[in-house]
This record gives C-alpha cells, structure tokens and sequence, in this order.
C-alpha cells in the first residue's frame, strides 16, 4: 500500500467529480481527502493504485479527465473527507450545461420537486450558464442567493444521494421560482407554466427565460403569425418538438443525427425536412429544417400541459442585438405573456446549430450546450483574438489551449461589441490570461478593433493583424492539429491584403505566412454593400464584363452602374459567385439574411447533373468564372446549370491546391469558410480530391463559418509570440 497524491485536469469541477471520489475511497475503506484547487480536483489516497483501478473505471458521466500528475503522499489515518476548495491556479474545468437527466425527470413527476423546473442533480443541468467564478462552487454561481433547505442539505450531505455536493441543488422550498406577466409586465396570478401553455395553445406569442437567455416562442400553427409579428418574413426558425417520435414527424434524420439530437448538449441540428406547411414555413426554400430537442425542466413542463407536440422557439433578441436577459428590458419585444424566473444570467449563451456531413460534425454556431471548450495545441503563451465581425466569437488561449467564446452575434449590431468584451473578458478572468499579443482582423471598418486595441494598451500587449482568410485556413490548421495546409478558403467576403474583397482563394499556409495561390475572377461590387443584397447588382457587373445586355435596370440606371464598374471594389469571392448563380436562376433577387441565396440554392445542387457548356480554366492564378454566365440557355435544367457551373469551378480551386500542396511538399488538403457548409461543394471538394494522394481535413470543432476566424487568429498570434 502507498499514498498517492493525484491532481486530476479536465473536466472535474461541476460534475460530482469529488462526490465520486469521496465514494470510491470510502468504499474501499482509504484515507485521505479530495477538494478542488482551482480548475483541478487534488485527491489524497492511502492507497493511490488500488482507489484509480476502481475509481477510473466509474468517473461522472460528465467528467472528462485530460490528465494526471501523481506523486507519493504520506497518509496520515482516518477516514476520507471532502475538504473546502481552494483558489489557486487559474483554467477551465467547469463543463458545458447538460440537459436535464432522466433521473430528475421522473423527479419532476412527483414527490416533492413534483413540477418543479430547476430539477438537477450532478449529471445534469445548467454550469457555464450560471458560472461566475472558479472553483465551481456554490458561492460562485447564480445560486449564491439561494440558501439550502434542510431536505436540500441533507441530500448535499448524503454521500448516497446523487446529489451529494451537487452545487445547485434546489427545491421549490428554497430554490428560484417562475413568475407569469403580461405584455405590461404585470403579474398574472395562478400556475404561471399551466397558464403560459394555455396561452400558447390560443395563439399567443410568448417569451420563456431559459438558463442561458430566454425565447420567443409560439406552436407550430403559428409561424405565419410569428413571421409578420417579428418582420422575420424568410429567415429559417427552429422548431423544438416533445420528442424523438416528434422529430420525425418533421423531418427525416440520419442516425449521427439522432444522436445529435438526443445527445445531453441538445443543438438545433439541420435536418432533411419532410414537406408540410408547417416546415415549409420554418425554412422557406430550403430542404432541410433545424430541429431540437427540450433541455430544460420549464420546456418539459410546458410540453406536458401543452397539447401540440412542437412550438417554434428563437433567441429573444431585437434584430441584430444580442440576447437579451434582463427581465426588465425584455418587455421591449412586445410579445403576450413572459413566463420568467428570479435566477440570474451569468453568460448568456444562444442555441448550439450544427450540420451532419454523414457522420461528419459541422459547427454553424458553437453556443449553449458546447461552451466552454477548448483546442489543444502544442504553442505556449497567452493571447486574446477578437474575431472578424459576422457570426463573431472571441478566442483566449493560455494554458497550451485555445478557448472560444459562445457565439456573439454581427459585429455591427447594438450592443454587440459591449457583449464580445464582457464575454472575452470573462474568459480571462477563468484562465488568469494575461495577454502577451491580441489579435484583429486586418479589415479596418471592424468595430471589435477598438476592443483589440484597447485590451493591447491594458496588457502592453503586442497587436496582430491577421487577415481574414488566413484566420480561416489558420482555424482549420488548429482544429486539425496540423503544422501547414494547402486550404480552400471560400466564403461571402473578407478584407484582402491587397485591399481586395477575397472569398474564393486557395492558400498554402502554416502559422506564421500565407501564400495566395489560386483565386477567382474578381467582379465588381457596384454599390459595395448595396450589391450584397440586390443581387441584380452582380449580375450586372458579370453581364458588362461579358459585355453583354442586362435588362433588369432602366437606361438611366444602368449608365451609372456602368460608370461604377472601373473604380468599384472587387471581389474574388465564392459566395458573391453562388449569390449570382442564386439570383440568375430565378432562386433569389434579394438577400434578406446571412447565406440566403446560397441556402436557397442549395436544393438545386443537390439534384444536378454535370452538363457541357460551364467549363473553366486557370490563368495566371486567377479562375475565370464570368463567361460561364454567358453558357446559361433557356431550355436547360437550373439545376443542372447550378451543378455544373459550381461543379467546374470547385474542381479548378481543389486541383490549384493539389498542386500547390504537391510543389511545396505538403500533405494536407482542406476547406474551410463559410461556403464549406454546403454540402454539395465539401461532396465535390472531397471527390475531385480524393485520388489526389493527400490527407482531406475539415473543421470538427471550430466552426467553419466567421464563428471559427477567432480561434485562428489566435493560433497565429501564440506562433507570432512563441
């Protein structure tokens, strides 16, 4: 018998990490004693190989350990405790929010949390979400103002009770509570969650206050009223449905995708919808529709006295703001009724989205559910990366990792940079970091520059421009733990190093440079901004260059657009080229959200063939992609048109960069960008490719999309300084 000292990384605090520790050594009949010490747990052993034989193979279902350091200890007799915790060392160890368990489900049935919503124990329930400092106890939460009952305190004590030292252990006793008001903000009396259900059930349109934010929502036979009541008149909503039977209803999942699905992070998951008014209303144009699954005690509840089996629920936001949490300043969405609760947002934290690619996991927004995580990577130091500006995360690495904030939001919108900061900052403070370099994106109309440079004064900390696709190829490098890669780059816009709209690029890049192989014919954006959305502006620009007739603007307007195409900025992008294809088949004039004409055509691609007539060629560098305008001809099957044309051009990118990969002696491929979501472009990627002698890497944990450009960022930043 020999003690051993173990200090346990990972994820170990918030999970009944030193409950199962305490068990495991007391059933043994060891001595000794487990607390927290910052982000780690420190566990003391009489007999440090006999306790991990039997404690590893029985850890918290929402442990992970990462790793162990192990030393000889002197034991000093007695018995086992479970000692205070202790501030040290700063980090990450506190898991992401889980989904409440069966277990406290059926909790929630009867006895006495018999409908009560803030039923969790140590496998389940709200962490990050309610997190204000380390180590994971009580006093650092949400729960800090909630003190136990003695029932709750004696549960907390028991060392048979699977709530043994689980932090938020509440009862409707001493626990928060939910409170229904009216538009007014006035309370409405009676059962606020029976109440709320019925309203929805007449067709109200409700907020509900969740454990990261809160959700507008409505039933299914609502979305039309919804749509006109939000001015949300094409972008997709989610729908949440009872459950597993009720997601097929809806949709036809693959298993990974059930999996998803069912999984305790519970994302919305894009999935190939089955026609009906209701999906085709959800996700207007598109095949797929995003489903969920309930979470929350409050959502189970309200399915349980609501008749329908699904309700449409999105992030309670104004347009372009961030969610809000404050129950106060929600009155301003004007809804019907607001059932809410007295328990503090700490981190507010959206929706998870992801996409199966087959049993291949893409992040279209990495929030609630998956926050906080991390990139293991093999750079020291410390950094902060702010992001680009759409779909914006920040990143703060320390520590030998690389960790992302939750989703933010578009840059430009109110209140977002105060919302990027707090979220950066928070992270900071978890980590101890210190920055010794920040990092921005190059474009200078950003506005979390200002945030960048204001945190590099704070730190004397050196500041980094990076450009945007090099983020990118930088991100899917991290995400892959890869030295170098030859990536396709491809997305709607970002700020070129030559002052130049890239978006269509093949890099060879590692972490400390970027080469710029391969592009596509840059086309003017007439109008700059302006030709983002009235996609007639593209086509244009496309049909001058051709020098050909375009009809779709009057002599007088076309004359100045004519004038506009020499001193215009030009765009290499793959996404503008999708925006055009979109709008030149009759898909989408006008793109009222993110990737809509894109999305839209999306159902094109997938039923298309290759056809003659949309061949391309590579010179000096650039892709020619204009004159395959000119080969679009009546009689011809769009969506044959749309395969072809995307077909050819996807083929000319990949081959640049295997032979790029080729010449400079590098073995990996990949894509990356927000173009990369669609599946037929990561099908014909990984085709033209796949003879091509060279490993294929896609993102798996970082979002393909600007919610991955921080974590690139910061990647470059830790080389830069290393």
């Amino acid at each position: 018998m020999s003690g051993m000292r173990i200090v346990f990384r990972g994820i170990v605090q918030g999970v009944g990490f030193r409950p199962a520790v305490y068990k495991s050594a007391s059933e043994l009949g060891l001595s000794g004693q487990v607390w927290n010490d910052g982000p780690d747990v420190i566990a003391e052993v009489s007999d440090g190989d006999l306790f991990l034989n039997s404690f590893l193979s029985c850890i918290p279902p929402l442990a992970r350990i990462d790793r162990m350091i192990t030393s000889a200890w002197s034991p000093a007799g007695g018995g086992f405790r479970i000692l205070p915790s202790v501030r040290g060392m700063h980090g990450v160890s506190v898991p992401t929010d889980a989904a409440i368990c069966k277990n406290c489900l059926d909790d929630m049935k009867e006895g006495r949390r018999a409908g009560y919503p803030f039923t969790s124990c140590t496998d389940c329930g709200p962490r990050f979400t309610l997190l204000r400092d380390t180590p994971y106890d009580r006093a650092f939460t949400a729960m800090s103002d909630f003190g136990l009952c003695p029932e709750c305190a004696k549960e907390y004590s028991d060392p048979e009770n699977r709530r043994f030292h689980h932090q938020t252990i509440c009862c409707p006793r001493c626990g928060p509570k939910y409170r229904l008001t009216d538009s007014g903000g006035n309370e409405i009396p009676g059962d606020p969650v029976s109440i709320f259900s019925d309203m929805l059930a007449r067709g109200k349109i409700g907020v509900v206050k969740g454990w990261g934010g809160m959700h507008i929502c409505c039933t299914a036979e609502n979305i039309k009223k919804m749509r006109g009541w939000y001015g949300r008149e094409q972008k997709p909503f989610a729908l949440m449905v009872r459950d597993t039977d009720a997601v097929r209803r809806y949709g036809s999942p693959s298993p990974a995708e059930m999996e998803e699905l069912a999984s305790p992070h519970r994302p919305i998951v894009l999935i190939s919808k089955k026609q009906s008014d209701v999906t085709d209303l959800l996700s207007p144009g598109l095949n797929n529709v995003g489903i969920f699954l309930p979470y929350t005690g409050i959502q189970h509840l309200i399915f349980r006295y609501l008749g329908d089996d699904a309700l449409l629920m999105t992030s309670a936001n104004m347009p372009g703001e961030p969610m809000i949490i404050g129950d106060g300043e929600i009155l301003k969405i004007g809804a019907d009724a607001y059932l809410l609760h007295d328990q503090p947002i700490i981190n507010r934290a959206d929706d998870s989205v992801i996409r199966m690619f087959g049993t291949h996991r893409s992040f279209i927004r990495k929030s609630r559910g998956h926050v906080p995580s991390f990139i293991s990577t093999d750079l020291r130091g410390s950094a902060v990366a702010v992001g680009a500006q759409e779909n914006l995360t920040g990143s703060v690495a320390a520590g030998g990792s690389i960790y992302p904030t939750q989703h933010i939001g578009d840059g430009n919108g109110l209140g977002v940079p105060e919302y990027l900061e707090d979220s950066v900052r928070m992270h900071m403070k978890l980590l101890g970091c210190e920055p010794q370099a920040v990092a921005m994106d190059m474009h200078p109309g950003y506005a979390n520059r200002d945030f960048a440079r204001r945190l590099s004064e704070e730190y004397g900390s050196e500041l980094i421009e990076v450009q945007h696709h090099w983020a990118h190829a930088a991100s899917l490098m991290a995400d892959n733990s890869k030295d170098c890669v030859a990536a396709l780059t491809l997305d709607g816009s970002g700020y070129g190093s030559d002052g130049t709209v890239w978006g269509g690029e093949v890099l060879i890049s590692d972490l400390l440079s970027f080469s710029r192989i391969a592009h596509l014919e840059e086309i003017p954006l007439l109008g700059s901004e302006k030709a983002l959305y009235d996609l007639r502006r593209l086509r244009f620009a496309i049909d001058t260059m051709n020098k050909e007739h375009n009809g779709s603007f009057s002599d007088e307007e076309a004359s100045i657009l004519g004038k506009m195409m020499k001193n215009s900025v030009k765009c290499s992008s793959m996404g503008r080229l999708i925006d055009a294809l979109s709008y030149s088949l009759g898909i989408c004039s006008v793109r009222t959200y993110d990737g809509e004409p894109a999305m839209k055509l999306e159902p094109l691609l997938e039923s298309g063939r290759l056809i003659e007539g949309f061949e391309t060629e590579i010179s000096n560098g650039t892709i020619r992609t204009a004159h395959l305008f000119s080969g679009i001809k009546k009689g011809q099957r769009p969506a044959d048109v749309a395969y072809s044309i995307v077909y050819n051009v996807m083929k000319c990118l990949t081959e640049s960069a295997a032979d790029a990969a080729d010449s400079k002696g590098i073995g990996a491929l990949g894509i990356t960008g927000g173009v990369s979501y669609n599946s037929t472009v990561c099908r014909i990627f990984s085709e033209t490719a796949g003879n091509s002698g060279h490993e294929l890497i896609f993102h798996r944990s970082i979002p393909n999309g600007d919610g991955g450009i921080s974590a690139g960022q910061a990647a470059v930043a830790l080389k830069r300084i290393g």
